[in-house]
């Protein structure tokens, strides 16, 4: 696998950097999460962190790279209140330098898209402080999962 991993802090934190491509996304999503028992998070808060990973880093792959060459870094630190993430890429902006409203797309309008849609409403509905800048050409996206996140 073309993945940096430096051991995990103390604190619970976990870098990595790997290319923007499908393989190396699941990859490491593989390699952040198995295994992984971060103290007093609940199995659903780390499952929805997961979830909202590969929705973000797949929309990188995607759309901000395009399937072209590029790095994506990744921190994940669990905290007594949850899952933090940054994901950081030097991709294309998001349009209009904004994060998407993550509304659900009509049924006709579903059935025109390839995937369906309904990335970012997910990423939405399951993330707290979601928060994107564009900063010295980088895209920044981090986001939480509460520590005691419900499947209801």
């Amino acid at each position: 696998m073309a993945c940096a991993m430096p051991a995990d802090s103390p604190g619970g934190r976990t870098r990595m950097v790997f290319p923007a491509d499908p393989v190396a996304v699941r990859q490491a999503l593989c390699a952040l999460f198995t295994g992984w028992t971060p103290g007093p998070i609940s199995s659903e808060a780390r499952d929805a962190a997961q979830i909202v990973l590969a929705e973000a880093l797949n929309n990188i792959v995607e759309h901000a790279y395009a399937l072209a060459p590029g790095e994506i870094e990744v921190t994940v630190e669990a905290t007594q209140g949850g899952v933090t993430c940054q994901i950081i890429d030097a991709g294309v902006p998001l349009p209009g330098g904004a994060l998407p409203d993550g509304r659900l797309p009509s049924p006709a309008a579903a059935e025109d898209l390839s995937e369906g849609g309904y990335g970012w409403h997910l990423i939405r509905s399951l993330a707290e402080d979601l928060c994107y800048r564009r900063e010295g050409g980088r895209n920044l996206l981090s986001f939480r999962i509460s520590a005691q996140q419900s499947s209801e």
